[in-house]
């Protein structure tokens, strides 16, 4: 139980780290989780408590490492006790190193509190069995006030909405909780939590939820919505306090309710005239190409990327997906976000598994090149092409499972639940080695090192801006786009080639082995 006789409690929220080096790394050493830095900022505006947010994938700023050269957590509770620890299980492949970071503070004696997407019925059990206290079942932020509270007063646990728990050898589950509607009793998100990090793109968001029910996304449920005041004070806040600049609005669906996206865009843009420049990245679905008002109100907002989910260029396997589109839609729609002058990142899943078997039969080297030629023809600027993942809670793991074709976590590991290695026995005529090697494949065409040259080539063409005068903004887009296309290249494919080198090391080809021999076992018996 927690120590009363304190003058405050201290809620240490931790983001575990990657297992190693992908294609996210980068990324996240500018940025930090937004659903911890949430739940923490609840925390901190609690009687009694204190809040800290550590991200090990951002923990750049002095903060003290070990021999490992992790994040010293031995150092840290000495330095600056916590009494309860949150750990933040949005992401698959960082739930080893979670139980790794829970078993070491349950040693300390520290109360673990778990949450996050990965948690669902089928590693509920294996949590518990990792040090890991309570879970928090959906969303955090009124759950982990009544918890703590709750945890303080020594007040019935059950009576807390959305946990679960073991007591005497029994998980216990308590009501469900209802997800939030009203945004606006819970504070802003403190970025002066993170510490040791430095950000530079600031996660913000105002629509939780996604109506799309795409079978591979554990994102589910209705949307709902903050009001567009909410998500620029949040915005003005940032720029105000950390002369913040570049922003990640996290909502799945970026315009999901038209006229209020649009109030916003108009709002922000009066804003920033105001203050100064903005960049925003934003995710919205492909179909948001034909309301040009829309566009219109974004790019005048400071929004200059996108990101959307083509997913694949072949109908069958939109079709497993759920995704509510046509190939031959997609490539004039992605051409429209670029006329408007959107920098298009192109998020890809190759080899999507077919719901029905043997309908559909595409030979490996058509597959690789119908995305070639869709990401070529679509003039997507920057893409990543990862394998479908089985994740815990989705339709499309129970698919797979119920057809006998997903790898046991006993012999893969959830570390590798991360969209680089394939975690199932693909459809024929492909194998699962061949399933990876041809994402990356796809991934080494475009981001290649011929890409370095053409950076020296961009550069000497800018004078050639002179004959622009007469319009410098649009001068200046057309030299931008593709100079910032060739660094993101040449940089991708150092990424790429450092991943590679590290791939070499692992073991994941003798797990991957192992796996298969005993799905051909079992089918063989």
């Amino acid at each position: 139980m927690l120590n009363l006789s304190k003058k405050k409690n201290r809620f240490r929220m931790i983001v575990p780290a990657y297992p190693a080096f992908n294609i996210y790394s980068r990324v996240s050493n500018e940025t930090t989780a937004l659903g911890p830095l949430c739940v923490a900022s609840v925390v901190n505006k609690i009687k009694n408590w204190d809040a800290e947010v550590i991200d090990e994938n951002n923990f750049r700023l002095y903060g003290p490492r070990n021999d490992l050269g992790q994040p010293d957590h031995e150092f840290l509770q000495k330095l600056r006790p916590a009494d309860v620890v949150g750990l933040y299980g949005g992401l698959t492949s960082t739930i080893p190193r979670l139980y790794e970071v829970a078993r070491f503070y349950k040693k300390k004696g520290a109360i673990t509190i778990a949450g996050g997407q990965h948690f669902v019925a089928e590693t509920i059990l294996e949590a518990f069995d990792s040090c890991v206290d309570y879970i928090v079942l959906g969303e955090g932020e009124e759950t982990i006030r009544e918890l703590l509270v709750a945890l303080e007063d020594k007040q019935d646990i059950n009576k807390v909405n959305g946990i679960a728990y073991r007591s005497n050898g029994k998980v216990i589950y308590t009501q469900p909780r209802d997800p939030i509607t009203d945004f606006d009793k819970l504070p802003l998100p403190d970025f002066a939590l993170v510490r040791h990090a430095k950000i530079k793109v600031y996660p913000v968001e105002r629509i939780r939820g996604c109506g799309m029910d795409c079978e591979f996304c554990t994102v589910k449920g209705k949307p709902r919505f903050a009001s567009p005041e909410r998500l620029l004070e949040s915005i003005s806040k940032l720029v105000e306090t950390k002369e913040a600049r570049h922003f990640f609005v996290v909502d799945d669906l970026f315009g999901q309710q038209r006229n209020e996206t649009i109030r916003f865009c108009q709002m922000l843009k009066e804003y920033k005239e105001r203050t100064r420049r903005l960049d925003l990245f934003v995710q919205i679905r492909l179909d948001k190409a034909s309301d040009s008002e829309l566009l219109s109100a974004m790019r005048q907002a400071g929004i200059n990327t996108v990101a959307i989910g083509f997913e694949s260029p072949i109908k069958e396997e939109l079709e497993a997906m759920n995704k509510r589109v046509k190939p031959e839609d997609m490539i004039s729609l992605a051409r429209i976000f670029h006329k408007f002058g959107f920098l298009v990142h192109g998020m890809f899943i190759f080899g999507y598994p077919l719901k029905g078997e043997g309908k559909f039969i595409m030979p490996l080297a058509e597959r690789i090149k119908r995305f070639k030629k869709f990401i070529s023809k679509a003039k997507i600027d920057t893409i990543q092409v990862l394998i479908a993942g089985p994740l815990p809670g989705t339709e499309l793991r129970q698919r797979l499972k119920e057809q006998g074709r997903v790898y046991l976590v006993q012999d893969i590991g959830w570390q590798y639940y991360d969209g680089n290695f394939p975690l199932f026995e693909p459809d024929e005529p492909l194998t699962a080695q061949e399933l990876q090697l041809a994402s990356r494949k796809i991934m080494g065409n475009f981001y290649n090192i011929r890409h370095m040259f053409k950076i020296f080539l961009n550069i000497l063409s800018f004078p050639g801006l002179i004959f622009f005068m007469h319009n410098i903004s649009s001068g200046w887009r057309k030299w931008y786009r593709p100079w910032r296309n060739s660094l993101a290249r040449f940089g991708g494919w150092i990424i790429i080639k450092r991943w590679t080198k590290e791939f070499k090391k692992s073991a994941f080809p003798e797990k991957l082995k192992k796996a298969q021999d005993y799905l051909k076992n079992i089918k063989d018996e």
